[in-house]
């Protein structure tokens, strides 16, 4: 039994019905009610059920767990999706937009992560899997100050939750991707940023939502039984490289890449 936050869209919705395909039963959860019942629609057997759940409240957080366990008696996967920011610069971020971001990602994941372990995985002698979505590239994220804090928060709670609940057997991983083409990326963000974002991708190209999925699918199956407390980051190596190699203008007549003149073998 799996629970997929912002499961009504993109990488959350994808994720669901990567899960639902191979079999399990995934409870989908967001603000709207709409978008969620889009997605159990489209979900294989009508092994998606939508909830209605803002993740920065307690007591719809405490009621939705409470409900997942009087229907089915157990959460073995949790994944925490459910996120937001919007770009801007630094600057121009008031105190309540910082705040807004900063709740939902992170104290919105505290309470959805806190509450299915103390209610669901550490009753339970089996345990369980946290996924934690947060993002890449890890050296900041400019034009995001509020969501490169916010994540890095996710995945340091990770890494301490890792050792502190092992003992219960409970895995905890964070996924960090890069530029994917979702549709609120695709549709929301600015033209140039859409249309400029994969030269900056070694791969040259953004993620696929399917992707995204594939590799959740991959935590929460029995091969990802001894991962937990790091970060797998998915974003054909962004975070390593900011653009295209050999970048452009640094390349010889042949279109490799620059080299230091060697003096030659006497």
């Amino acid at each position: 039994m799996a629970i997929v936050s912002g499961g009504g869209s993109g990488l959350g919705r994808a994720t669901a019905l990567e899960l639902a395909a191979l079999g399990a039963r995934v409870v989908v959860c967001g603000r709207r009610l709409e978008p969620l019942e889009e997605t159990a629609a489209a979900g294989k057997d009508g092994r998606i059920e939508a909830r209605a759940c803002d993740i920065r409240e307690e007591d719809q957080v405490e009621a939705l767990v409470d409900s997942v366990l009087e229907r089915h008696g157990q959460i073995d996967l949790l994944v925490n999706n459910a996120g937001g920011q919007y770009l801007t610069p630094a600057e121009d971020i008031t105190p309540k937009g910082f705040r807004t971001v900063i709740r939902l990602n992170v104290e919105g994941t505290w309470l959805m992560t806190h509450t299915v372990a103390t209610r669901a995985m550490i009753p339970d002698s089996r345990g369980g899997k946290i996924v934690n979505v947060t993002l890449s590239p890890h050296h900041g994220l400019p034009g995001m100050a509020h969501s490169s804090a916010a994540r890095a928060a996710v995945e340091n709670l990770t890494r301490v939750l890792s050792i502190e609940w092992s003992r219960f057997g409970i895995r905890l991983t964070a996924v960090a991707p890069g530029p994917f083409a979702t549709e609120t990326f695709m549709t929301k963000y600015p033209k140039p940023v859409v249309e400029g974002v994969a030269a900056t991708v070694p791969l040259q190209r953004m993620g696929t939502e399917e992707e995204f999925a594939w590799l959740v699918a991959y935590v929460a199956s029995p091969a990802g039984d001894y991962l937990s407390g790091t970060v797998l980051t998915l974003d054909g190596a962004r975070d390593n490289w900011f653009g295209a190699w050999p970048p452009r203008g640094l390349v010889g007549d042949e279109g490799k890449p620059l080299a230091e003149e060697r003096r030659p073998k006497e």
